[in-house]
């Protein structure tokens, strides 16, 4: 009779791979897609090294699944932000402004998800998540036709290039922790001014973005 894993054991199994990609998440928010191993994996989760890959099949395979992980809680934040109450304005305004801050804040991940050089299969799962993110767009884009707030356009292509506008304007502020720095170029900056270049920043991206899109206001 051929062996059936118990409720209890599967659930188990599933806890191991969840704390796994717990601890790979924390390695990339630190160190970057480069510098996730397998090593730094298992030590951050208090396992031996065999165990991450008796669940991943490869560091490949590892990153794709933190990519998507800590993706999908970001387009699902825009999407909450895209969907809120207000005007089509307001909500494009709303939308990148999460998406922004939210970067700002956790620049070393935001870095790796946007940016950061990787292995094919990530970049498979990038791409996919910029369609994500340009479907929310596309719906703003649409509503503020609908009502006479945005220029008529061609809607999908616009929301792609905002998608585009957002992410490359972030690119280099969050650069600075490429290649093993570990320090902001601004370190020295009073916290004050660092939030007040922050907001400037989300400020100027959401002027652009609007112009873009034609908006009335």
């Amino acid at each position: 009779m051929a062996y059936r894993p118990t409720e209890k054991t599967l659930a188990r199994k599933a806890a191991v791979r969840d704390g796994l990609l717990a601890a790979a998440l924390a390695c990339v928010a630190r160190d970057g897609f480069n510098g996730l191993t397998i090593a730094a994996v298992a030590q951050q989760a208090g396992m031996a090294t065999g165990a991450v890959y008796k669940h991943f099949e490869s560091k490949a395979h590892l990153c794709a699944e933190v990519f998507c992980l800590a993706t999908e809680k970001e387009v699902a934040m825009v999407r909450a932000a895209a969907t809120s109450v207000g005007t089509p304005e307001q909500r494009l305004r709303h939308a990148i402004a999460v998406f922004a801050e939210r970067a700002l804040r956790g620049r070393r991940l935001a870095y790796a998800l946007i940016a950061e050089p990787v292995d094919t299969l990530v970049d498979v799962e990038r791409l996919r998540f910029h369609h994500a993110y340009a479907e929310i767009f596309q719906q703003l884009v649409e509503d503020g036709m609908g009502c006479g707030a945005f220029a008529s356009q061609d809607a999908p292509v616009s929301a792609a290039a905002l998608v585009g506008v957002i992410s490359e304007a972030l690119v280099g502020p969050l650069s600075w922790q490429r290649d093993g720095a570990t320090e902001p170029a601004t370190a020295a900056e009073p916290a004050d001014a660092a939030c007040a270049t922050a907001t400037a920043l989300v400020a100027a991206i959401q002027a652009f973005c609007l112009r873009a899109v034609g908006a009335s206001a």
